[in-house]
């Protein structure tokens, strides 16, 4: 990827995304090998996140402690190693990353417009074996859905996989599913209250979309975080069974289960937040436990 700045200027357009990362992944975000994009911007706070450079939706300065120097700030922000972001908010050429090279200081996210992003997939295909393609995800994708679907519209045309991981809260999201080849969607909770409590954010849209992915759409895998004190307890799997056995509609709709890890930490402090997550892990034992409830009413787990 080129060299990543912050947009300045005009409003973005349509057309364009803004992205934080990129690469090739396999299986683990669809089948196959695939060109795997995370999209910038996400509505939900979960505290968890591995990935909290994305939720800013118009993008974060991340830190690099062993290179983060006075030097790396022109405006005086860096200090003893630490940004003072008080001084970034204030800051409108981001001069820091614009007018020198350096390694203390960098953008989270890069602009590309639809096409490009097209054109990148179609020189990839040789890559894309088993099955693969391109899959969107996140942050969240939906909080850019415009420029989503007319991404998505265009890849249907090249002829390439598309499959999206998503938290299906978006409204429109019903509108994706003739664009999409396999369809991975998160839910963190079955009691609307914690999930508010934690995450910041609603979950019934995301249970209404998941009710109508799932009774139409033939490949739709459904991501549970287990999270230490959130949703791991031997009541959390009955009450995920019961929802799903109530809301999934379609035969093919499978279920995973991944277990909570800390692999996100360093990235919180790099963004200038703290990391929330208090100490603990996900007992042995716990996610076999979670898929016999399910199975038990009928629904197939997987993992991959």
């Amino acid at each position: 990827m080129e060299e990543i700045i912050p947009e300045t200027g005009a409003e973005e357009k349509k057309q364009t995304l803004k992205i934080f990362q990129k690469g090739f992944n396999y299986s683990q975000d669809g089948a196959g090998n695939r060109l795997v994009y995370h999209l910038q911007g996400c509505n939900m706070k979960c505290p968890w996140c591995s990935n909290p450079e994305g939720m800013d939706r118009k993008g974060v300065l991340l830190t690099e402690r062993e290179w983060l120097t006075e030097e790396c700030c022109p405006r005086g922000a860096v200090q003893n190693g630490r940004l003072d972001r008080t001084v970034c908010e204030g800051c409108s050429d981001y001069a820091c990353i614009r007018s020198k090279r350096q390694k203390g200081l960098r953008f989270s996210c890069q602009t590309f417009r639809v096409e490009e992003i097209v054109e990148e997939a179609v020189r990839a295909r040789p890559m894309f074996f088993d099955g693969g393609g391109v899959t969107l995800t996140g942050g969240e994708i939906s909080m850019q859905f415009d420029a989503v679907k007319e991404l998505l519209q265009e890849l249907g045309r090249a002829g390439i996989h598309r499959a999206i991981e998503c938290n299906g809260s978006h409204p429109r999201m019903p509108e994706l599913i003739s664009l999409v080849d396999e369809w991975i969607m998160d839910v963190k909770h079955y009691d609307e209250e914690i999930h508010k409590q934690w995450i910041g954010a609603s979950g019934r849209q995301t249970l209404e979309n998941l009710e109508k992915v799932t009774a139409v759409h033939p490949h739709v895998l459904i991501r549970v975080p287990l999270i230490p004190g959130f949703n791991d307890s031997p009541r959390d799997a009955a009450g995920f069974a019961a929802l799903f056995e109530e809301k999934i509609r379609g035969p093919h709709t499978k279920v995973e289960f991944l277990v909570y890890h800390e692999f996100g930490k360093a990235k919180w402090e790099q963004c200038g937040e703290e990391y929330r997550m208090p100490p603990g892990r996900i007992a042995p034992g716990t996610v076999e436990y979670f898929e016999r409830a399910l199975q038990e009413k009928g629904i197939s787990c997987i993992r991959t």
